[in-house]
C-alpha cells in the first residue's frame, strides 16, 4: 500500500515514516501543505494521512483539493479536539479523524478499517490490508509470512520488507536507490551492494526454486518483479 504522509512536525514526520515502512507500507512525506498538496494530487497513493495545521496551504484546503479530483482514503491528523474541526473535515470528504496526540497502534488500526474493503492494485496484485497475493505467491503482512505455490519461504524482515514492496509496485522497475531509501531508510551510497546482496538472497529464496521466475533484474535500471 503506498501511503502519503502530509505533517510539518519533523519528529513525528519521521516517527510516522519509520513505522508505517515497518510495517509494510510504501510512504512518502511531505513537511509543507505545498508540497503535501502537489504530492496528493499527482502522486498515486491509497491512502493519505493529512495534518490540519500545515504552512503554505492548510490541511482542510488540501482535503478539498484532493477530493474534487480523485477517490483516495483521507485520514486527518490534528492537535484541535474541537467538534467543529471534525464535523468540517468529514463535511469535507475526510473519510476519519484522529487527534493529537493518538498512538501508532491506533493510526494502524484506522488505516486498517479504511482499507478493510480489499485494494486490488493497478498491476494485477491483489492488497487486502493483510495480505498481499501475486500470482502463486503470497505475504501475510500481519504475520509476516510468505508462501509460494503453498510453500513456507523463510525471510528476514529486511527480505519480507523487500517482497512487500516489490509486490506492491509489480511490473514496475524499481532503482537500486528507491529500494534503498525505502527498505534500508538510508541514503543511496553507490559504493555499498546491500541491494544487490538482499535481492540475491531473496531470489534464492522466493525464485531459484521454481521453473517460473518472477523477480527480474533489468540491467542499468534495477529490479522488476512481475507475473511471466
Amino acid at each position: 500500500m503506498r501511503v502519503l504522509v502530509v505533517e510539518d512536525e519533523p519528529k513525528l514526520a519521521d516517527y510516522l515514516r519509520k513505522g508505517l515502512t515497518e510495517n509494510g507500507y510504501v510512504v512518502d512525506v511531505a513537511t509543507d501543505g505545498i508540497d503535501g498538496r502537489h504530492l496528493a494530487l499527482h502522486g498515486e497513493y491509497e491512502l493519505i494521512v493529512l495534518d490540519v495545521m500545515l504552512p503554505g496551504v492548510d490541511g482542510f484546503s488540501i482535503l478539498k483539493a484532493v477530493k474534487a479530483a480523485k477517490d483516495v482514503a483521507v485520514l486527518m491528523l490534528t492537535a484541535r479536539d474541537r467538534v467543529e474541526d471534525r464535523v468540517h473535515g468529514l463535511q469535507e470528504g475526510a473519510d476519519d479523524y484522529l487527534v493529537k496526540p493518538f498512538s501508532f497502534s491506533e493510526l494502524l488500526a484506522r488505516m486498517t478499517a479504511l482499507r478493510r474493503r480489499g485494494v486490488r492494485t493497478t498491476g494485477g496484485s491483489v492488497d487486502t490490508g493483510t495480505q498481499l497475493v501475486l500470482g502463486e505467491l503470497q505475504l501475510d503482512l500481519a504475520r509476516r509470512k510468505a508462501w509460494r505455490a503453498g510453500r513456507a519461504i523463510d525471510l528476514t524482515n529486511k527480505e519480507f520488507l523487500l517482497l512487500a514492496l516489490l509486490m506492491r509496485r509489480q511490473g514496475e522497475v524499481l532503482s537500486r536507490t528507491v529500494l534503498a531509501e525505502q527498505v534500508w531508510d538510508m541514503n543511496f551510497d553507490s559504493d555499498t551492494n546491500v541491494v544487490e546482496v538482499a535481492v540475491r538472497r531473496l531470489r534464492a529464496k522466493m525464485d531459484d526454486p521454481f521453473d517460473t521466475k518472477m523477480l527480474r533484474t533489468v540491467r542499468g535500471m534495477g529490479y522488476v518483479l512481475e507475473l511471466p
